[in-house]
């Protein structure tokens, strides 16, 4: 597909225009929130899911219980709208556990996770097996998916997450056994690697995951090479503007990964479009994308072993036993918690010594001038 000169110009300029709005990723991120929460319906005083939220902050972490409970895709994608600040996924392919984690004693909500499917192409999880996975080698790639799970969504409540390292707490339950357990209980298994990333990468030192040895290491930086999406009413405009040219969907309607597909079809058929014809258009369009990439950041990757020493001959096929270590017992969810209580009460009782603990919930259908932590 080939656009006029007028057509490509006018393609080109609704990227243009929308990326050049932003400096940092969490300046993108901040805009795409709050227009997907402009049509978030409201409630009335008192039962809005921010009612549901962790609100009792004189509560020290040690007289703290948790429980995990997987509930229904739209009561998570309800609840979670309203706290992370990336789009919220409501359908998503392959494996899926979708916890919601409650603090026992208030009956109130703590925090998210979501565990899925990993990527298949990883250059931390690469180093570490050494090794690419081989995708045309079936019992390689049995293995790799009976073993191994990602979590997408590691998220607190604020302020939760800032008062008593929430997202600490529910990334050592990510790695702890009732999540190795549920997760050999639905889909088989055995399950012995854990990995997640980081929503910061260069621009940010540090993240949520560091510090959390023996449970979870830092094991390298992902490759970022992409543009972010446009924003949705842009993204749908575009669409049915091509579809109108083309005469039909640039992208098969069931494809995975759709909306980023039609994008990149988009791009591919306005830089054709261009290239011959308007050089100094053309260049000013790719240029705008080599900064758009720039939003995206490597992210910071983290892996488990669930307590075991020999992941990587288990998944490399070496060997058909997993080994545990001395230290297995750790992993258990109580062990998890135990751990996280020591780290929580130093910060709890720093933040209310010094007092900077933080009392109102941070929601963003609320009062998103007040969210300063992007996550």
């Amino acid at each position: 597909m080939i656009l006029n000169r007028e057509d490509a110009l006018y393609a080109a300029n609704v990227f243009v225009e929308y990326f050049q709005n932003f400096n940092r990723i969490d300046d993108y991120l901040r805009r795409v929130k709050l227009e997907r929460m402009s049509n978030y319906p409201t409630s009335l005083p008192g039962m809005g899911p921010q009612d549901d939220m962790f609100s009792d902050f004189t509560i020290h972490p040690n007289e703290m219980d948790f429980v995990c409970r997987e509930v229904s895709t739209e009561v998570f994608v309800n609840y979670l709208e309203i706290v992370t600040s990336h789009a919220v996924e409501v359908s998503v392919p392959g494996k899926s556990i979708k916890w919601v984690v409650y603090e026992k004693n208030t009956g109130k909500i703590a925090g998210f996770i979501r565990l899925g499917s990993p990527t298949i192409n990883s250059k931390p999880r690469n180093e570490f097996l050494g090794k690419p996975l081989d995708t045309l080698n079936p019992e390689v790639m049995k293995r790799f998916n009976d073993s191994a799970i990602m979590g997408f969504i590691i998220v607190p409540t604020q302020p939760f997450g800032y008062n008593y390292l929430g997202g600490k707490l529910l990334a050592a339950i990510c790695c702890s056994h009732l999540t190795k357990d549920t997760l050999d209980k639905k889909y088989g298994g055995p399950f012995c690697m854990f990995e997640t990333t980081s929503l910061y990468g260069s621009t940010k030192s540090s993240s949520q995951y560091d510090g959390m040895k023996p449970f979870l290491r830092y094991k390298g930086n992902t490759v970022s090479d992409f543009a972010p999406l446009i924003n949705d009413d842009n993204y749908h405009q575009l669409n049915d503007w091509f579809k109108e040219r083309n005469g039909e969907p640039l992208v098969d309607p069931s494809a995975s990964s759709r909306k980023l597909k039609t994008q990149t079809r988009m791009i591919s058929i306005i830089k054709s479009s261009l290239k011959d014809t308007e050089p100094m258009e053309y260049q000013k369009f790719c240029q705008t994308f080599i900064d758009a990439k720039g939003l995206t950041e490597k992210k910071r990757a983290y892996m488990s072993d669930y307590g075991y020493d020999n992941v990587k001959e288990y998944i490399n096929l070496e060997t058909d036993e997993l080994s545990k270590k001395d230290n297995f017992d750790r992993y258990s969810f109580d062990g998890v918690v135990e751990w996280w209580k020591k780290l929580a009460s130093k910060r709890y009782t720093k933040l209310k010594e010094e007092d900077r603990l933080r009392t109102d919930i941070e929601c963003w259908h609320k009062n998103p001038e007040c969210i300063d932590i992007i996550r």
